[in-house]
C-alpha cells in the first residue's frame, strides 16, 4: 500500500484569525483534494505565555464556518513536548547543537550579517565555550537557548534535496537545501523546551505529514527543516508554498498588528461564501 497523502493547517492559538490563515487553511484544504488525500488540523502551542484558550475555541469556531472539517482527536503542541525533548537529546548525545547564553542585545551589536528572516545572524560566539565554561555558566541557572553547530550538522548531513510542488499544475520538482544562510539556527528556545523548527519537523513526522502547504514566508525555514530531518533520520515531504494575503499596505497580514480577524468581519455581516469567494475558493 502506497503511504497515506496527509496535510496540515497548524495555526498558533496566539490571536483570532484573519484573512491570511483563512487563505492558507483553504488552500490546505483544496490541496487535499485535489492530490485524493485528508487535511489535519494541528495546534500549535508551544508559546503557553501566548496560546490562551479562548483563542483556541475561537480558531474551531472560525474554521468551521468557513465548512471546514477535520479528523479528532488534534494534536496539541503543548501536548507533546516529551517528543521534542527527546530529538533535542538526540542532537546533544551527538554533539550538533550547544549552549548559548546571549542576550539579543549582544548578538545585535556583535552580528555582520542577517538570517533569511532579516534578524541579526548568530556569530557563534557560545560556540567556542570551554566544556568547564558551558558547565559554569548552566550550573548557575544562567538563561540558555540550545543552537545547532551549522557547520558540523551540514558536514553530518551532507547535500540534502528538497522536493516542491508547484501548487498550479501540482508537478514535483527538487532543489538543494541551503541551511547555512540561518546560521547556528536555534533549536531550543529560552522560554519553552523546544522551538518552532524543531517542533514542527517532529510533528510532521509523527503524524506522517505527507505534503506541507504554508505561505511563503516560512520558504526559507525549508532548508532549516530539511537538515533537521536528516538529523534526526526524520521523512522529508513534499513542500508546496503559496502566495501570502497582504493588507493594504502590501505588508503580510498580522495578528500583532491589528488586521481585521474574520470574527469581526462576520460581525460586520460579510458571509463565510463571501469570504471563500474573496480568496479564490468559491
Amino acid at each position: 500500500m502506497p503511504p497515506p497523502i496527509r496535510l496540515r493547517f497548524a495555526p498558533s492559538p496566539n490571536g483570532y484569525l484573519h484573512l491570511g490563515h483563512a487563505y492558507s487553511a483553504l488552500f490546505t484544504w483544496s490541496m487535499a483534494h485535489r492530490l485524493g488525500g485528508e487535511a489535519l488540523l494541528r495546534i500549535e502551542d508551544i508559546d503557553l505565555a501566548r496560546c490562551k484558550p479562548d483563542f483556541y475555541a475561537a480558531l474551531s469556531e472560525d474554521l468551521n464556518w468557513l465548512g471546514l472539517s477535520w479528523r479528532e482527536p488534534l494534536l496539541r503542541q503543548s501536548d507533546h513536548f516529551p517528543a521534542y525533548h527527546a530529538a533535542f537529546a538526540r542532537l546533544l548525545a551527538r554533539e550538533l547543537i550547544y549552549p548559548c547564553f546571549c542576550t539579543r542585545k549582544e548578538i545585535a551589536q556583535r552580528a555582520t550579517a542577517t538570517d533569511p528572516d532579516g534578524a541579526p545572524r548568530y556569530p557563534g560566539t557560545c560556540r567556542t565555550l570551554s566544556g568547564e565554561e558551558r558547565e559554569r555558566r548552566l550550573d548557575q541557572g544562567q538563561p540558555v537557548q540550545w543552537r545547532l553547530d551549522m557547520g558540523q550538522a551540514e558536514a553530518d548531513a551532507g547535500a540534502l534535496a528538497v522536493k516542491e510542488l508547484a501548487p498550479e499544475t501540482l508537478a514535483e520538482s527538487s532543489r538543494q537545501a541551503k541551511p547555512a544562510a540561518w546560521g547556528d539556527a536555534v533549536i531550543v528556545r529560552k522560554d519553552t523546551p523546544t522551538s518552532y523548527h524543531l517542533s514542527v519537523v517532529v510533528d510532521d513526522a509523527y503524524q506522517q505529514i505527507s505534503h506541507v502547504t504554508r505561505g511563503m514566508d516560512l520558504y526559507a525555514a525549508t532548508d532549516l527543516h530539511r537538515l533537521l530531518q536528516a538529523l534526526l533520520g526524520l521523512p522529508s515531504p513534499v513542500y508546496c508554498h503559496h502566495a501570502l494575503i497582504n493588507g493594504q499596505d502590501e505588508r503580510k497580514l498580522s495578528k500583532s498588528e491589528g488586521a481585521k480577524s474574520l470574527r469581526q468581519l462576520r460581525s460586520e455581516g460579510v458571509s463565510a461564501a463571501e469570504i471563500r469567494a474573496m480568496l479564490g475558493f468559491a
